[in-house]
């Protein structure tokens, strides 16, 4: 085992006989939850600005979601070899450099968790005032945060059944409002299951590859469990079940969900708007139905939140065990909850709230998420090659094919973006620049402190 510059530890111990900690259902309900948030209840109204054939919207979804799962059967086996808890901060730091790592876990503190947290938020409140145009979007979405905070900060038995519930409904409520768009629509539109003439240049096209980034954002939080593993129970066996698991049933939802929608409104009306759920059950139920939809849709989105808040702090708390300079942020209270790094976040995704656009958040997110899974699957290769003997219980399914696939969809997503969106791939660079700095400063100011306490240890 290796240490980082601040005595990070590499591989930590699972949750101990005795103490509390969350089981492979909160951790599958964890994954879900994630993934089934902001992007797949907006992402749809920006792709209609690009594209206006059924089939390439739907096969979105499908080649987001094997990309995805494919991320997930190589983090498996990251997680399985390593079974620390902070995603892609442990990986990155014992199989490249503890700098790799704590880039990755600024960018996963500051955009992977925090920035998605806002983007639910804002959405939760969106669609709660679509239907009570009194209320603020950034406001309820605030208060969101504020409440699941607290929850969250408590113990792992109010954590875990917070979770378990609200994404059990989740689910539920989204097969519900599938199975209503194809019985209760009178005039459906046509939604074509097979390629049209013209399908073929926009699948390879630039446009799909942008709405890829989209879908991907949708798809983002397949590797949430990852970030809890030291307080799994068995996570070298439950771990790669949960992951792949979570992501296939997710994308079997994701693509229900969007033939639902495409097939209960016309394209134009959906076109451009943030709350297509909510457009698409005017549809379905009118206008009476569709309030009442606004607000399930609304709760729908408490799990999502609820998930980020949950799984984002340990990232810090990691950072805070390996870093002097952040100490504060992995203290536990007496039932091992990072506190502190769960109201560090919460602080950072109200600033969000209050102050970035939908839009932007969503593209630069995707961007700089997109690039730091890529760094993590690639991982599965360098460190089969740098350490062979490491015990794997579980290796990648379908390698070297599936983490091969996951990082040539990826990097042909982020090339795209890159060249259609350069402010937002700029942004993303000065943050790795901001983690950098950060990095420098982490390790280097115990050794200043050091040196300035030396002279009184002489006297």
């Amino acid at each position: 085992m290796t240490t980082g510059p601040a005595g990070s530890r590499d591989q930590g111990s699972t949750a101990p006989p005795g103490r509390p900690g969350y089981g492979p259902y909160a951790a599958a309900a964890v994954v879900v939850a994630n993934m089934i948030g902001t992007g797949v209840f907006t992402s749809l109204g920006f792709q209609l600005l690009d594209i206006q054939s059924t089939f390439p919207l739907l096969l979105l979804w499908v080649v987001g979601g094997a990309a995805a799962f494919c991320g997930a059967v190589s983090y498996a086996e990251l997680g399985a070899a390593i079974p620390r808890s902070g995603g892609e901060y442990t990986f990155l730091s014992r199989i490249y450099h503890p700098v790799a790592g704590f880039v990755s876990g600024w960018i996963s503190a500051t955009i992977g968790f925090a920035a998605p947290t806002a983007l639910a938020a804002i959405t939760f409140g969106t669609y709660l005032a679509s239907v009570f145009p009194a209320l603020s979007p950034t406001w309820l979405g605030a208060g969101l945060v504020v409440v699941l905070t607290g929850v969250h900060a408590t113990t792992h038995r109010n954590s875990s059944l917070f979770q378990r519930a609200f994404t059990t409904v989740k689910v539920v409520l989204i097969a519900a409002f599938c199975l209503a768009a194809v019985a209760l629509v009178d005039t459906p539109q046509p939604v074509a299951l097979l390629p049209a003439a013209g399908d073929g240049k926009l699948v390879f096209g630039g446009a799909f590859a942008v709405s890829l980034i989209y879908v991907s954002y949708a798809y983002t939080g397949w590797n949430a469990a990852t970030y809890l593993t030291g307080e799994l129970a068995d996570p070298q066996r439950t771990l790669p079940r949960v992951l792949a698991g979570g992501t296939l049933l997710v994308l079997v939802l994701y693509v229900a969900l969007n033939y639902a929608f495409l097939r209960a409104a016309p394209m134009a009306e959906l076109e451009g708007r943030l709350e297509v759920g909510y457009v698409a059950a005017t549809h379905i139920f009118g206008p009476v139905g569709a309030a009442i939809m606004g607000v399930t849709l609304a709760v729908l989105l408490v799990s999502t939140v609820s998930a980020m808040v949950m799984a984002g702090p340990r990232v810090l708390q990691v950072i805070g065990e390996d870093y002097p300079l952040f100490r504060r942020l992995g203290r536990t209270n007496k039932d091992g909850i990072p506190a502190v790094a769960i109201l560090t976040q919460a602080a950072i995704s109200l600033t969000f709230i209050v102050t970035a656009s939908f839009e932007s958040i969503l593209v630069f997110a995707g961007f700089t998420l997109g690039l730091n899974s890529l760094l993590t699957v690639a991982g599965v290769f360098v460190l089969r090659l740098r350490e062979p003997e490491l015990a794997r219980p579980y290796r990648t399914w379908g390698f070297p094919v599936t983490p091969l696939v996951y990082m040539g969809l990826t990097f042909w997503t982020l090339t795209y973006l890159a060249i259609d969106r350069p402010a937002e791939a700029l942004t993303a660079l000065a943050l790795i620049a901001a983690g950098l700095a950060l990095y420098l400063i982490a390790i280097r100011l115990p050794a200043v402190r050091s040196r300035r306490r030396a002279p009184d240890s002489d006297r």
